[in-house]
């Protein structure tokens, strides 16, 4: 015979201790494996452990919260009045990271209502998403593997520089050109792949051994550049 369950109110819960139990462990396996996913498929430089750890919190309280509302109508609308005073005020750096938040809620949102073939097939394709847009480089326009940027006297050849680049690179395209105020020397920055068989040694030592070339600077870029 089944145990009923009731809370202090007198009113029967709709899950036993044991499947909240298991509706807790479940979201927290999925909030973790989110951020997992997160990190490993972030790129740039505004990576945040804070959002990272955000994900996990996010999945197992809203899978609290379902557990809570349960079937009762009064509950969530006094759910609501009770969330509207808080105030989220945190922008995103990466518009994908609201992808990771909804995820965690949608998948938090399962896993406390016990549907556990949904939150774990939901995972798997988030998961699957993520790592195949991340490993295929999806919507890429524009892929840039190095800038480079130097000064260039005036009163030197620009096919020296332009010979040094050719020789060493398979593609190079002018980005920006900015001459100095006394208009003696130019600022030129390029967009650089290199050949297989080169190394960006050797372009900065090739292009900094020139004689009117100066400033050498050379930037990896691994993600989209934005002009």
């Amino acid at each position: 015979m089944d145990t009923i369950l009731l809370n202090p109110e007198g009113n029967l819960l709709n899950y036993s201790y044991t499947e909240m139990i298991i509706n807790m462990v479940a979201a927290l396996v999925i909030g973790m494996l989110l951020s997992v996913t997160y990190r490993v498929t972030h790129k740039g430089l505004s990576y945040s452990q804070s959002f990272s750890q955000t994900v996990v919190f996010i999945t197992l309280i809203v899978a609290i919260v379902m557990m809570v509302i349960g079937g009762s109508l009064a509950r969530a609308f006094a759910l609501v009045g009770a969330l509207s005073i808080i105030r989220f005020r945190t922008v995103l750096k990466d518009t994908k990271d609201m992808s990771f938040i909804f995820g965690a809620l949608a998948l938090g949102m399962a896993a406390g209502t016990s549907n556990y073939f949904l939150a774990a097939a939901g995972s798997v394709m988030v998961i699957f998403l993520a790592y195949l847009l991340y490993k295929s480089n999806f919507g890429a326009v524009y892929k840039s593997e190095f800038i480079l940027r130097f000064r260039f006297f005036r009163r030197g050849e620009s096919s020296h520089y332009l010979e040094a680049i050719n020789s060493i690179c398979k593609r190079s395209d002018l980005l920006h050109m900015e001459p100095s105020g006394d208009n003696e020397s130019v600022s030129l920055t390029y967009d650089l792949a290199l050949k297989d068989d080169r190394t960006a040694d050797e372009l900065t030592k090739m292009i900094g051994g020139l004689e009117d070339v100066s400033e050498v600077v050379l930037i990896a870029s691994k993600n989209d550049v934005d002009f």
